[in-house]
């Protein structure tokens, strides 16, 4: 395979992300004109990234975590996007690993990408901790614009079975609405900092629009 092949066929397989509509933003039954699609979470969390390390000034590698940012979502060219209701963390894991794998053995700095895809999977480096908060983060701050468009509806659910998680009710049992109730499950869940916790409760205590 030329060198020319492999740049071509590595992009198209990348591009497939900009048709992949994120899997949550489905099953909540957003209703919007477009949804976000995984390529779109992924400039999310990068344009996120460079925020955090601006204003709280981490002691970080910023260009090794936009990196791993850019291909975190690799394997979901193959697998789709999978959320933690749908699968477990291990089985996911193993799809996935494989799947980036197989896409990037085609590459002659393949393994080395590679490393940087299963550092990220890891948590254990400092800017792979801070690229996973990145993630979950942009995540959760979406689901705060989308609730402020009015885009869900918490009453048309009977299919959804996200939202018959137990935590998930619990939050919405507290008087939460859907986005507080995202936000809060995110601190629940997710290893946040208090810098990450800090512009979590500002998502929740105030009204987020688009700048037009």
């Amino acid at each position: 395979m030329s060198k020319e092949e492999s740049v071509i066929k590595y992009y198209l397989i990348c591009n497939k992300l900009k048709d992949v509509i994120r899997t949550g933003w489905k099953d909540w039954n957003v209703k919007r004109d477009r949804i976000e699609s995984v390529a779109e979470h992924i400039f999310g969390v990068q344009m996120l990234a460079i925020a955090m390390k601006s204003e709280y000034q981490y002691d970080i590698d910023i260009m090794k975590v936009i990196f791993m940012i850019a291909i975190h979502e690799l394997g979901e060219t193959v697998i789709g996007d999978l959320t933690q209701f749908q699968i477990s963390k291990e089985e996911k894991e193993k799809l996935e690993h494989k799947a980036v794998h197989d896409i990037l053995r085609g590459l002659l700095d393949g393994e080395q990408i590679e490393e940087l895809f299963l550092e990220f999977d890891s948590h254990q480096t400092k800017e792979a901790i801070f690229a996973y908060q990145c993630d979950k983060l942009e995540c959760d701050i979406q689901s705060k614009i989308y609730d402020c468009e009015n885009c869900v509806d918490l009453n048309n659910q009977e299919k959804n079975k996200t939202f018959k998680n137990a935590r998930v009710q619990q939050l919405l049992s507290e008087g939460n609405s859907w986005s507080s109730m995202w936000l809060k499950f995110g601190q629940q869940v997710y290893p946040y900092d208090e810098n990450f916790l800090a512009v979590s409760n500002y998502v929740i205590n105030n009204e987020l629009k688009r700048v037009k």
